[in-house]
């Protein structure tokens, strides 16, 4: 016991020693190295790469990520009401029928590119001394392949994230965080388009938003249910568009080889950037909570047999009949703005065409707003089948009745 005693201080004690040598070196290292902390670099050596990288990171892990939830959202959707027939409204007036899925394959896609255009980014980084061009590198180590040991910092420090700038001032240019600014515009330009429109479809009665027991929808009248995460998406892309743009356009000027215009802007570029991931998760929530109320779609379409106008008068071009345009015209064209085109009198219409025979006329007359819905392939929106993995053979896609 003795013995173990023994050895087992000797071993402490010569472990002491040991830290106390280590810890020597250390300020040795320290005290001599002490004068290569911060060695011929600028500020912006250091804030133009680790600025960057930050972005970088925050819009591989977060932002990118959170616009491509959005995305699939929408794709589901997409494909869930690839059957849902409904009129379209141009100009805000009754157009040629569409499909719901459709109009959010629509922005599915748009969404889509843009935050793939997003993703592609390359942000730069700049390291290269007071003016850009290594100049006290140089005149202490004249040897250095000083932008060989720069370009293998950034890439090292970096991750591989960042691609540093080789030619520039004493600060970065930003043409990459413009470019970045630029496509989350665009990504949010998409997000307002969409918010825009599935507010209107909720006034339409086209979805029926779901309710929450306890949710007040107005302080003042109790029947209402409002889309305020539409409306709260859109109050938030407004904001971050807003800053966006400032950070695209100011950014990238800058007198001379420098001035410091840059670095009080530059502290708002979260600001823009948490706008948009507070809007992307209003839209989301605000998707969840509609239904769509196929009824109301349906009476919509029967109320509006003027839109088979375009169709039938495709048809009679095809066959050489005189002046179908015109004839559709004066058939539809209305002081009620077609409302009072009726089936009937769609139907009475084509009876009384002449030198159309009757086959022709049997094809006009299956033509209705339920089935005048052109080509819609939903099968690239089929996310359940792309995440199961390789096509199965089996068709996903709605192609309505071509009639033209």
């Amino acid at each position: 016991i003795n013995t173990m005693s023994s050895e087992k201080n000797e071993a402490a004690a010569a472990a002491s020693e040991e830290e106390d040598s280590r810890r020597g070196r250390r300020q040795e290292i320290l005290a001599g190295g002490r004068e290569f902390i911060h060695f011929a670099l600028t500020s912006q050596d250091v804030n133009h790469v680790a600025q960057p990288l930050a972005l970088a990171e925050c819009a591989r892990d977060v932002l990118v990520p959170r616009y491509r939830a959005l995305v699939a959202a929408l794709k589901a959707r997409a494909f869930r009401w690839k059957d849902a027939a409904m009129l379209a409204r141009t100009h805000g007036q009754a157009a040629s029928p569409t499909r719901m899925g459709k109009e959010f394959a629509v922005f599915a896609t748009r969404l889509e590119a843009c935050v793939d255009a997003l993703g592609a980014v390359r942000h730069g980084a700049k390291f290269s001394g007071a003016t850009g061009s290594f100049n006290a590198h140089v005149a202490a180590y004249p040897a250095t392949d000083w932008p060989a040991f720069a370009d293998a910092f950034v890439r090292d420090v970096s991750g591989g994230l960042l691609e540093r700038q080789r030619y520039t001032t004493q600060i970065e240019h930003y043409d990459g965080l413009a470019s970045f600014c630029h496509a989350a515009q665009r990504c949010n330009v998409v997000i307002l388009d969409l918010c825009r429109d599935v507010w209107q479809y909720v006034s339409l009665g086209y979805f029926r938003q779901n309710l929450a027991k306890n949710e007040v929808g107005s302080s003042a009248m109790p029947h209402k249910v409002n889309p305020i995460d539409f409306e709260n998406a859109e109050g938030n892309v407004g904001v971050a568009n807003a800053l966006l743009a400032h950070l695209a356009e100011k950014l990238p000027v800058s007198r001379l080889q420098r001035d410091l215009s840059d670095s009080t802007v530059l502290r708002t570029l979260g600001v823009p950037l948490g706008h948009s991931y507070i809007a992307i998760g209003a839209v989301l929530r605000g998707l969840d909570k509609l239904t769509l109320d196929e009824t109301r779609l349906a009476a919509d379409l029967d109320a509006n047999w003027a839109v088979v106008a375009e169709a039938i008068q495709t048809v009679l071009r095809r066959e050489h009949y005189p002046n179908p345009y015109e004839a559709l015209k004066a058939l539809t064209r209305t002081a009620a703005g077609g409302r009072d085109c009726s089936r009937s009198s769609i139907e009475a219409f084509v009876a009384e065409l002449e030198g159309v025979s009757d086959a022709v006329k049997s094809e006009l007359l299956e033509i209705t707003p339920h089935t005048f819905l052109g080509v819609f392939d939903a099968e690239p929106f089929d996310v359940d089948k792309a995440a199961a993995g390789p096509d199965d053979g089996h068709g996903g896609g709605s192609t309505g009745r071509p009639t033209s």
